[in-house]
């Protein structure tokens, strides 16, 4: 499989996906397809499907996009509550549009991903597992910041939920498209599970460290309503301590200075390290092919980006 033509497959198939006679759902969904991204999750999809055999990657375009699109209504959403302005390096849709029709685009790429599934039967089903608990872990994220109590228990329970479920069901997804082994499908999942615990885990540090233009969005905002990696691994007498501080023109100073003196950063790093080495290691079930090496590749790029 040639990755890139199969992930040009997937951005058409987005593309095509959100045209609509409402023109502000149109536009407003082609404003945040078009702005790119790291478009990990179905790279990581399409991947899958070729380490264990998949060959036609039309066939698989269709599951990939759903996935993306899953995660980009939920940062269209996220957009609205955490009050973002920019998003992938664009204004986002909340700040173009306003809340009402971010919230309306949102839902419109969420009801979109039913379109595309509905020929795949009981994969439905994978999806579907993981965008529930996309939501319940913004929920539970939401529930922590409000009461002050986001401890690194809870934290990993957040993430689990609303990241590195959609990433475990991208590795299913991409097996059971291309009729893998029940054992590859599992070690496939839980490879994108690991990935996905990492992958949010340096979201969250470079959300402390990065600014706005290194990310391509607005920096800062998970630690100043205490919801960050920061809140977490900053602790006192081996209690997290989650530090809700109020938005002003730099709300972060102040616990950016105490997290940044300590080895916060350095403990957070390491653990998403470690995560990509167990997830690496879930590929050994897989026969050897430029795909495997390449999910290996990727899992490496998640813990070394800087962006």
């Amino acid at each position: 499989m040639d990755i890139m033509k199969a992930m040009q497959a997937v951005e058409q198939t987005m593309i095509s996906s959100v045209d609509s006679d409402v023109t502000v759902l149109r536009d407003a969904s082609r404003h945040i397809l078009s702005a790119g991204g790291k478009r990990v999750r179905p790279r990581l999809l399409m991947l899958s499907y070729a380490a264990t055999g998949g060959q036609d990657f039309d066939y698989a375009a269709p599951v990939a996009a759903a996935v993306e699109l899953v995660h980009t209504a939920s940062v269209v959403h996220d957009d609205i509550n955490d009050h973002g302005h920019v998003r992938r390096g664009r204004p986002s849709i909340n700040a173009i549009w306003g809340r009402t029709f971010a919230l309306l685009t949102g839902d419109f790429l969420f009801t979109k991903v039913y379109e595309l599934m509905a020929p795949y039967q009981d994969m439905n089903i994978l999806l579907a597992d993981a965008t529930i608990a996309l939501v319940e872990g913004e929920t539970l994220q939401a529930a922590a910041a409000k009461d002050g109590n986001l401890s690194r228990e809870v934290y990993y329970q957040i993430i689990a939920r609303k990241t590195a479920a959609l990433f475990k069901s991208a590795g299913q997804l991409g097996g059971t498209l291309a009729g893998a082994t029940k054992e590859q499908i599992t070690a496939l999942g839980q490879y994108g599970f690991n990935v996905g615990l990492a992958f949010q885990i340096i979201d969250d540090i470079l959300d402390l460290i990065a600014d706005s233009e290194q990310l391509g969005k607005t920096s800062g905002i998970d630690l100043a309503q205490g919801k960050g990696v920061g809140s977490v691994y900053a602790h006192n007498g081996g209690e997290a301590v989650a530090e809700p501080v109020a938005v002003s023109d730099d709300p972060l100073a102040a616990i950016k200075q105490k997290i940044l003196k300590g080895n916060a950063i350095e403990e957070a790093r390491t653990q998403a390290n470690m995560l990509v080495q167990q997830a690496v290691s879930e590929l050994d079930v897989l026969p050897e092919s430029r795909a495997k090496d390449e999910l290996i590749a990727l899992a490496e790029m998640i813990v070394n980006r800087d962006f």
